[in-house]
């Protein structure tokens, strides 16, 4: 038996659990947060930042998520390494407050584009919108559709997307995801902003993906610099409801962008970035040529290299 051991953040660490979502088990060692199997593959993660990877598909499984930390500061803090450590944390009472919040999806997916949403939500909004909105990623795809019309329309938004084309031309001069990552939340706010006409809000909350320091680095040449407060906060959409809209809203036009590719693609192309999107990535260098790979997935993850094993 194989195995592979990783130190993450913790924020990634959450989103590892609720990537393996549907694949929980029960039982867990002490001290561990959570405990999964799948793809042939045990993964145990630490409250110590430790995530232990076990079976035949140890390394791989681990691969896709070293990959993906790779866009994560490494020491967003001196003082105890959590990304939460920072002087931008959004109030107490932040659920009351009229807030522009952003989120995005697709950056750790092989295939399809990263979609960054902003949304505006206020008390008077707030009465309106539909039960069960939530973060996108514990929704059931059906759910999403139904929930993101209603949203559209009662919530001043913007929706950004990142094709794949051109993700991969940025990677090529040197932009990491992080920075991409920044600029679109900068400028899905910056549009919302523009949206309300002038409309009192109380801030900005941004599920927060790296440190604020690398945020503001990455848009300090920006033409429109977002005013203050901006707020920076894991897991915002259990937060504030607009964060949720907004990981709602980027969900459906994520879904709906990879329906299309795997339209062009002539088979469905799976999410995330396992084993099973190995065997997609392989066929369609077998069918279409690596050429068309470029415009449908993030070739610089590691599940390119495996595709390329596998043809």
């Amino acid at each position: 038996m194989s195995q592979a051991v990783l130190t993450v953040h913790h924020d990634v660490i959450e989103k590892m659990k609720a990537f393996y979502t549907d694949h929980l088990v029960n039982e867990c060692p002490t001290g561990a947060i959570f405990r999964a199997k799948v793809n042939d593959c045990a993964i145990t993660a630490y409250r110590s930042g430790k995530v232990l990877f076990q079976g035949k598909r140890a390394l791989d499984e681990a691969t896709i998520w070293e990959e993906w930390s790779k866009s994560l500061p490494t020491k967003p803090n001196q003082k105890n390494n959590k990304l939460e450590d920072h002087d931008f944390l959004p109030p107490e009472n932040i659920g009351e407050l009229a807030i522009i919040g952003s989120d995005e999806v697709g950056t750790g997916d092989y295939f399809g584009p990263i979609v960054v949403c902003a949304a505006f939500v206020d008390q008077e909004i707030k009465r309106n919108l539909p039960t069960g909105i939530r973060d996108s990623k514990t929704l059931t795809d059906a759910k999403i559709k139904e929930l993101a019309a209603p949203l559209s329309k009662l919530v001043p938004n913007t929706i950004l997307t990142l094709s794949n084309e051109k993700y991969n031309q940025l990677v090529e001069k040197g932009y990491t995801q992080t920075q991409m990552k920044a600029i679109l939340h900068h400028q899905a706010l910056s549009n919302v902003i523009k949206k309300l006409d002038g409309k009192t809000f109380d801030g900005c909350l941004i599920d927060q993906f790296t440190a604020p320091k690398q945020f503001f680095e990455a848009t300090r040449k920006r033409p429109d610099p977002l005013p203050k407060p901006i707020f920076f906060k894991t897991k915002a959409e259990s937060l504030h409801l607009s964060v949720a809209t907004a990981s709602v809203l980027a969900r459906y036009v994520f879904l709906k962008a990879l329906s299309q590719l795997s339209t062009e693609a002539g088979l469905d192309l799976p999410k995330g970035a396992g084993a099973v999107v190995d065997d997609a990535g392989a066929e369609i260098i077998r069918t279409k040529g690596e050429s068309f790979l470029k415009k449908i997935a993030k070739v610089h993850f590691a599940n390119t290299e495996k595709a390329k094993r596998l043809v």
